[in-house]
């Protein structure tokens, strides 16, 4: 086949998914996780990592089940992104050097509060007023701690990952809050679109639940405080939610050139066809009420892979389970596709694995590809009580049967930052 049959309407390299990974509270593993996300079960739990007394929200999803020699985010967050890409590659049937790009979604952690205290304790008394920082920079040259180093280090963990796996040039990290997972996506489709390489790696991980977290997100009023029982608290486009439920998790893809992926015989998972990008300006946490950013943010996804409103079969809605976003989201998607919307099945994945904050975009890529490789719509839990405000099919409660060709995936995060991508099957 000649390579201009492997363009876009645009003229641009197809860019093809290849592998993917993936961990989230369900479990380990694509597999594990889509059988699991499809029977409607829940990975939402009493939280154990840290005592929660006082505290008005006592439940997370978070993933328990990764050994990781230190107990920190940093730790953690690497440990997932590790595992995920181990399977991603596999699957993508690629070892040795990957020897292409790596684009990493983190969150943005710092040393938990505890291993302060700790480098506080063993440190030489103040010998001035603010000389904080001399008296832990003797401490840690005293007794070094690689641990500590790595945890303050935000590049770390891509550093790690590149060294593993043998990727090209210096690897990206970066934070665009709970549109990162789909923002890595799109640095990895624009890099192979622009010619710069022909395979992109992909990661997204967050394993930052703890006490300080939790506590901050409480203090904006963002979590669900609904304890008893944990599985019943995630319950996006309901009328009684009353916030999400923090998790963590990670994902993988490895993205290729449809050409280069055709020419080595790989099996083609799924084509990234869109991807939209735009920033709110409104508030630092709440996102614009009008839901401008949004709507334009979809119809710049939609434009970028040359469709149309009707040629979106299935929507993996962002769906956070608070008052404020899941309307606006809701009005964002009325805008544009329409009376159309009603047509359109519309679930949440956090329904059961929670908010995985800067890993949600990939996590839910993941799935929407595997919702057209399956022909299976994953259900939207908990729908017991519908916001007649907002008028979704959001295939409640039970999974789905339906065969869809090209689904649209929303990520709207704080500090407004709004992602959104077209993933389609691949091309005949």
């Amino acid at each position: 086949m000649a390579s201009s049959n492997f363009k876009d309407h645009l003229g641009r390299p197809i860019v093809a998914v290849t592998g993917m990974g993936i961990i989230t509270s369900l479990g380990q593993g694509l597999s594990d996780n889509w059988a699991a996300l499809t029977s409607g079960k829940s990975g939402i739990h009493k939280i154990t990592r840290f005592p929660t007394d006082n505290l008005s929200t006592k439940i997370c999803g978070t993933v328990d089940f990764i050994d990781i020699p230190v107990p920190n985010s940093v730790e953690r967050s690497f440990a997932f992104a590790r595992e995920t890409t181990i399977e991603a590659l596999a699957q993508a049937g690629l070892s040795g050097d990957f020897n292409g790009p790596l684009f990493l979604a983190a969150p943005p952690i710092e040393p938990e509060w505890s291993a302060r205290f700790e480098l506080a304790d063993r440190s030489p008394p103040a010998a001035k007023p603010g000389d904080a920082y001399d008296r832990f920079m003797a401490a840690l040259r005293q007794r070094p701690d690689p641990a500590f180093q790595e945890a303050a280090l935000f590049g770390a963990i891509s550093e790690r990952l590149s060294d593993q796996f043998g990727t090209r040039g210096l690897p990206v990290t970066l934070s665009t809050a709970c549109a990162s997972g789909a923002t890595a996506i799109q640095l990895g489709v624009e890099a192979i679109r622009q010619g710069r390489t022909d395979r992109a790696l992909t990661v997204a991980t967050d394993g930052s639940v703890s006490a300080e977290a939790l506590i901050r997100f409480s203090l904006l009023s963002a979590l669900s405080t609904q304890n008893d029982p944990p599985e019943k608290a995630s319950k996006p486009f309901s009328k009684d939610r009353d916030g999400f439920v923090i998790a963590e998790g990670a994902a993988t893809l490895v993205l290729e050139s449809l050409e280069a992926a055709v020419a080595r015989g790989a099996k083609v998972l799924g084509i990234i066809k869109g991807a939209g990008e735009k920033a709110d300006s409104f508030h630092r946490t709440r996102s614009s009420p009008d839901g401008g950013p949004a709507i334009a943010t979809i119809r710049a996804a939609l434009a970028d892979a040359g469709f149309s409103e009707s040629d979106i079969g299935y929507v993996n809605a962002h769906g956070t389970s608070t008052p404020e976003n899941d309307k606006m989201e809701y009005s964002s998607m009325l805008a544009v596709f329409g009376e159309g919307l009603k047509a359109i099945p519309v679930s949440s994945n956090k329904s059961m694995i929670g908010h995985t904050l800067t890993a949600a975009g990939a996590v839910e890529a993941v799935f929407s590809l595997q919702t057209m490789l399956t022909g299976t719509l994953p259900p939207t839990i908990n729908y017991i009580n519908p916001d007649p405000t907002i008028a979704l099919d959001v295939v409640p409660n039970v999974k789905r049967d339906a065969q869809v060709s090209a689904v649209l995936s929303n990520s709207f995060g704080f500090g407004g930052q709004n992602a959104s991508l077209v993933m389609t099957r691949e091309p005949a």
